[in-house]
C-alpha cells in the first residue's frame, strides 16, 4: 500500500470525522415520535402506509391541553380601553311624531330591540362598559336629550277627573253619606297613585294603610259631625303618621328603603286623609270647588302653551264658580272659590307629571291629586265664604 493520502483529500483527513458529526447532531436533536415515524416513512417508501398509521395512533393519543391557563384567563379579564370608555350620544335628536311617552310601561325584554333601533338610526348610545355604569333614568335619558321631564297627563285623565269632580259637586247636595261613595273612590285612587309615582310598586301594605286612615277620617268625621271636622282630619293623620312609623321599623329592608317607605307611605296617607276635608266643607263650597276643579283640569289638557294653559284654565274655573256659585246661593263669592279651588288642582296635576311618569301614574295619580289638593282650599275658602 503506498503511503501517501488518500486522493482527492488533504493530510489528516478523517473519514470518520463525518459520521461523527452527524451522529451528535443526532443526539442533540432527536425528533419526536411523529417526526421519526414520517422520517422513516420518507425513508422507505414501502412502510409508508405503516407508518401513516402509526403516526395517526400517536396523534390520537397525544394529550392536547384544551383548557384556559391562568395567562389566558388574566388576558381575558383585563378590558381593553374602548372597553372602559363610556361614549356619551353625540346628538339629540328630536322626538318623532309618534313617540310614546309610557315607554317605561313597557317589558324588560322590549328595550333590547328598541335599543338595536335606535343604534340603527345613528342617534343610539355607545356600547355598554365593562365599568358596571349604571342604567339612567327615563327622566335623565330624557334631560340628556334635550326634552323635558314633564310629561302631562293628557285629556282621558283629565276627562275621568272631571267625572269624579262632578259626582262630588252632585252629592255634596245630596247630602254626606251621599257624597263618601264618590269621596272613598278618590281617596283610594289617590293612596294607589301616589305610590307609583314615587317607583315604589307594588306597596299594598302601604297603599292599605293609607287608605284605612282615609276610612277612618271619613267614619270619624262622620260621628262627629261637620263642625267638628279638622280634629277629625287632624287626629287621624297623626294615628297614621304613628303607624306608618312603626310598619317601617318593622320591616327587614335596608335603612335607605325604610326611609323611602316611609315617607311614601306618611304623603300617601296624608293626602288620602286631608282628601276628607270635602267631607268636612260646607256642601254649596264643594259644589262650587269642585265644579270649578272639573273645568279648569279640561281646560289644562287643552293643546296650548303652559303659561297661556294655566291662565286658561284659571279664567275657566272662575267663570265656573260665578256659574255655579249663581245657582247655590255664593253669587259672585264663587269666583274667590273656584279659582283658589282651581290653584290647587293645578298643582295637584303638575306634581303627577313629573319626572316621567307612566300611564298607570297618569290615570291614578294624575285623576287623584287636583281634587285631593284642592280640599284645603275648598274647605278653607268655604268657610269664609259662605
Amino acid at each position: 500500500m503506498s503511503n501517501q493520502p488518500y486522493e482527492g483529500y488533504g493530510e489528516g483527513y478523517d473519514p470518520y470525522a463525518q459520521q461523527h458529526q452527524q451522529h451528535q447532531q443526532h443526539q442533540q436533536y432527536q425528533p419526536q415520535p411523529q417526526q421519526t415515524h414520517q422520517t422513516q416513512a420518507q425513508s422507505w417508501p414501502g412502510h409508508q402506509q405503516q407508518a401513516y398509521d402509526d403516526a395517526q395512533a400517536d396523534q390520537q393519543y397525544t394529550q392536547q391541553w384544551q383548557g384556559e391557563t391562568w395567562d389566558t384567563q388574566v388576558q381575558r379579564s383585563r378590558p381593553s380601553a374602548s372597553d372602559l370608555a363610556y361614549f356619551p350620544p353625540q346628538t339629540y335628536p328630536e322626538p318623532a311624531q309618534g313617540h310614546d311617552p309610557y315607554a317605561q310601561d313597557r317589558p324588560a325584554g322590549s328595550e333590547a330591540p328598541a335599543a338595536q333601533a335606535s343604534a340603527a338610526a345613528g342617534g343610539g348610545y355607545g356600547p355598554p362598559s365593562l365599568a358596571g355604569n349604571a342604567r339612567i333614568t327615563d327622566a335623565q335619558r330624557a334631560r340628556l336629550e334635550g326634552r323635558s321631564p314633564i310629561i302631562e297627563p293628557g285629556m282621558q285623565p283629565a276627562g275621568l277627573t272631571a267625572v269624579l269632580a262632578l259626582l262630588l259637586s252632585v252629592t255634596a247636595q245630596v247630602g254626606s253619606y251621599a257624597l263618601v261613595v264618590p269621596l272613598v273612590i278618590l281617596q283610594a285612587v289617590t293612596a294607589a297613585g301616589w305610590f307609583r309615582l314615587n317607583g315604589m310598586w307594588p306597596a299594598r301594605q302601604g297603599i292599605a294603610l293609607a287608605f284605612a286612615g282615609a276610612l277612618v277620617a271619613d267614619a270619624a268625621l262622620l260621628a262627629a259631625g261637620r263642625e267638628n271636622g279638622p280634629a277629625a282630619i287632624l287626629g287621624t293623620l297623626g294615628v297614621w303618621v304613628l303607624l306608618s312609623l312603626v310598619m317601617q321599623l318593622r320591616s327587614h329592608a335596608d335603612p335607605d328603603t325604610r326611609i323611602t317607605g316611609l315617607m311614601a307611605t306618611v304623603a300617601s296617607a296624608a293626602l288620602a286623609i286631608v282628601a276628607t276635608g270635602h267631607l268636612a266643607a260646607e256642601p254649596d263650597a264643594v259644589t262650587v270647588g269642585a265644579a270649578a276643579v272639573a273645568v279648569a283640569i279640561l281646560a289644562r289638557a287643552l293643546p296650548l302653551p303652559t303659561v297661556a294653559s294655566v291662565v286658561v284654565s284659571l279664567l275657566a274655573a272662575a267663570g265656573a264658580g260665578i256659574a255655579v256659585g249663581g245657582m247655590t246661593g255664593m253669587g259672585a263669592k264663587g269666583a274667590l272659590l273656584g279659582a283658589g279651588a282651581a290653584v290647587c288642582a293645578l298643582i295637584g296635576h303638575r306634581v303627577a307629571s313629573y319626572d316621567y311618569p307612566s300611564r298607570f301614574v297618569h290615570f291614578t295619580a294624575g285623576v287623584a291629586l287636583p281634587l285631593a289638593v284642592a280640599a284645603p282650599a275648598v274647605y278653607v275658602l268655604g268657610r269664609a265664604l259662605v
